[in-house]
């Protein structure tokens, strides 16, 4: 897909389709009146008639209207004029791209950044817009023996501008293509089933992203050299899986000698709970545990491809969890690489054990701020469902900054305590830390495990568990989440 932007008269716009913006009541947006008036009317007139009701997402195809160069003029509902949410505009841009995907137009102009939403700018829209158009042309066909792509896919999509914003429009629409192409291959690697996205898959696709943006460069530690590391915790984990662990890291340097970030992506590629054995009903879908390593590797790549001025170092320890003869057993105790004991009180809280590991790895790099992203916990999702991560950091400062870049980016977080108060239910008789604390705040005692392998660094957690997959139905899948966050929270360290 390529992106431009142009400033020629709209209604001589040299292009197979012309989207504009509508509102309920019959109110147009300014290109939808310049369109209007260049074809005496046409647009007024199919709301007279009932055609559009401009509710946000609606769509009604014009063909051949007289005084414009474009065959196609796509009108695009936005809701109620002045009162257009963030969730409205995403379904309106949404729609569209799927439309002119499907349809014959392969080139088109959309005029969609100048819907009033809310508090945001038309940088934030053109932003979206493309951001939404990869994720609306994703289709997931790799395991597929049937799969008819797109016959005439939209390949160009250009934003009308002034001669003034030209440069920050087609910045924008950069930025968001990036975004999109990360979370496109996050949401790739968390469908993949489990028999191909395996600990192993995830490090080659690594060393792919590596081979294409010589920035990253990548390393991958095998078994024996975590054994060698002390990495005993972390190493539990994959005992009862044939598939051998690995610990990935992919090092960006843009920004100097500037200390680094660093991104820990829970890897488990797939998830049966251990000894502790989840339920068969929804298993299927516990190869999305990996998702947070998912985010990082699409993060990464989208910081590559705008070639950002920053040091950005993804760590992702990946293993399978399995039952078996020589899994962990419920009173186990492991050794960490931090030194700490862990008595193994669920197999099923299997996530915090690889990240311990990779969180005291991540000291190696003195870095500036260390974020995990992991689908931590069930308990999450009780208590945000599906419209928000959950948040826990040992930095308020950081909290905020995270906190922020969810509201920028509509990618939204929810702070959650990790007081000392909850330290208690982690207490074990046998080692320094049991691996569950109760069924009182599972969210939150999960992230004063955490907690306890972060005291030598700036770190939050991102509790991913309900924002990265849908569950059930026809939307079923990796949702890409939180990419978008990740990449706003790193352009605004940027001030950008």
């Amino acid at each position: 897909m390529q992106y431009f932007v142009s400033s020629d008269v709209l209604s001589a716009q040299a292009t197979d389709c012309i989207a504009v913006a509508v509102f309920e009541d019959g109110q147009l947006s300014p290109s939808a009146e310049n369109l209007d008036k260049a074809s005496q009317g046409a647009l007024k007139r199919c709301f007279d008639r009932g055609d559009i009701a401009g509710k946000a997402g609606q769509l009604l195809l014009l063909q051949d209207l007289s005084g414009i160069n474009s065959p196609r003029v796509l009108l695009v509902g936005g809701g109620k004029q002045g009162k257009t949410t963030e969730n409205d505009f995403n379904s309106a841009s949404t729609a569209m791209a799927k439309w002119l995907n499907e349809s014959a137009a392969q080139s088109a102009i959309s005029c969609l950044a100048e819907i009033p939403v809310n508090n945001r700018d038309d940088i934030w829209n053109i932003r979206q817009t493309a951001m939404n158009t990869e994720l609306a042309l994703y289709q997931y066909s790799q395991t597929k023996s049937k799969f008819t792509p797109t016959d005439k896919p939209l390949e160009k999509l250009g934003f009308l501008a002034t001669d003034a914003n030209l440069s920050a429009y087609k910045k924008a629409a950069k930025t968001g293509a990036a975004t999109g192409h990360g979370m496109n291959l996050a949401r790739e690697l968390g469908n993949l089933p489990g028999n191909i996205c395996t600990p192993t898959y995830l490090a080659d696709q690594a060393i792919k992203i590596g081979q294409q943006y010589p920035s990253i460069k990548v390393d991958v530690l095998e078994e024996a050299d975590m054994a060698e590391l002390g990495m005993g915790s972390l190493l539990s984990v994959s005992r009862g899986s044939r598939q051998p662990a690995k610990l990935i890291t992919m090092n960006y340097g843009g920004g100097g000698d500037s200390k680094p970030v660093v991104l820990v992506g829970k890897g488990l590629t797939f998830d049966a709970g251990g000894i502790s054995l989840k339920p068969a009903p929804g298993m299927d879908e516990m190869k999305y545990d990996m998702c947070g390593s998912a985010s990082v590797l699409g993060t990464l790549q989208a910081v590559a491809e705008l070639k950002l001025p920053i040091n950005l170092i993804g760590v992702v320890p990946s293993s399978e969890n399995l039952p078996d003869g020589d899994a962990n057993k419920p009173g186990d105790v492991v050794t960490s690489m931090s030194g700490k004991t862990i008595e193994i009180l669920n197999t099923d809280a299997e996530g915090r054990l690889i990240l311990c590991d990779a969180l005291t790895y991540s000291e190696r790099f003195d870095p500036d701020t260390v974020i995990d992203i992991a689908t931590l916990t069930g308990a999450i999702i009780v208590a945000l469902g599906s419209k928000a991560s959950g948040l826990m950091a040992n930095n308020q400062d950081l909290a905020d900054d995270l906190i922020k870049a969810g509201n920028d980016s509509f990618d939204r977080v929810w702070q959650l305590p990790i007081w000392d108060d909850y330290q208690k239910q982690l207490d074990s008789n046998f080692a320094d830390i049991a691996n569950i604390g109760g069924k009182e705040a599972g969210s939150v005692t999960a992230a004063c495990f955490l907690a306890r392998f972060t005291e030598k660094f700036k770190w939050a957690h991102l509790d991913i568990a309900g924002t990265a997959w849908n569950s059930g139905g026809k939307d079923k899948g990796a949702t890409g989440r939180p990419v978008t966050l990740l990449m706003q929270y790193l352009l605004n360290r940027l001030g950008e």
